[in-house]
């Protein structure tokens, strides 16, 4: 199978046992099955690429009539969650093919891609891990930003100051994660580490 990747839903985190006796914290992720919904090419698109819906137990609801349209010329009913994969153009992979966890084997090395979770509006502490002021008595600068610019030149405040502000709900990246097991069975992937996101959240996971 050319296609390097899968959608997956994260479960959420527990630990196995080596083989040594050491308990390894790791990530379960409910991976596929998905299926092609259209291939991309540079002539037409101006990039190579497989777009992968995930197939999933409840139907897609309240579909748009351009969606239906998409899956209607696919000949596929509607997914719910669709990805893209960069692929290359020479790969064979026809519409309709279907791609499950086993693409995956123990010890292979993978990359994880989420979003993190929600923090809501957080302070320059938590969001930058500044160190804040004297927590001592009468000091009234326990966890304020500090100096945040000059008021003669520039006279402003300049764009990229690390400030309060609004934390997390952000694309994130974990490389280099190690698969332990592949349960194809329940179509369950297991990652050692930790991967983005909230248990139920949409995952995509890349084959190095």
């Amino acid at each position: 199978m050319a296609v390097q990747g899968i959608i997956g839903k994260k479960v959420g985190m527990t630990q196995v046992y080596a083989e040594d006796g050491r308990a390894l914290p790791v990530t379960v992720i409910e991976a596929g099955p998905c299926v092609v919904v259209q291939r991309k090419s540079r002539d037409k698109d101006g990039y190579a690429a497989v777009q992968l819906g995930l197939v999933e137990p409840r139907k897609a609801k309240r579909i748009t009539k351009p969606m239906k349209g998409h899956f209607d010329k696919a000949g596929l009913p509607p997914c719910r969650v669709l990805r893209e994969l960069p692929m290359a153009e020479d790969a064979e992979v026809a519409v309709g093919d279907k791609v499950s966890v086993e693409l995956f084997a123990p010890g292979d090395s993978v990359n994880v891609v989420g979003t993190s979770k929600g923090r809501g509006f957080q302070g320059v502490m938590k969001r930058h891990n500044f160190g804040g002021g004297k927590a001592s008595h009468g000091s009234m600068f326990h966890r304020a930003p500090g100096s945040i610019g000059q008021s003669a030149y520039p006279s402003r405040v300049l764009k990229g100051m690390k400030a309060a502000g609004h934390m997390g709900s952000e694309r994130v990246t974990v490389r280099n994660l190690e698969v332990v097991r592949v349960d194809t069975d329940n179509n369950l992937l297991i990652v050692r580490g930790s991967v983005p996101g909230a248990g139920g959240s949409y995952v995509v996971i890349r084959k190095k």
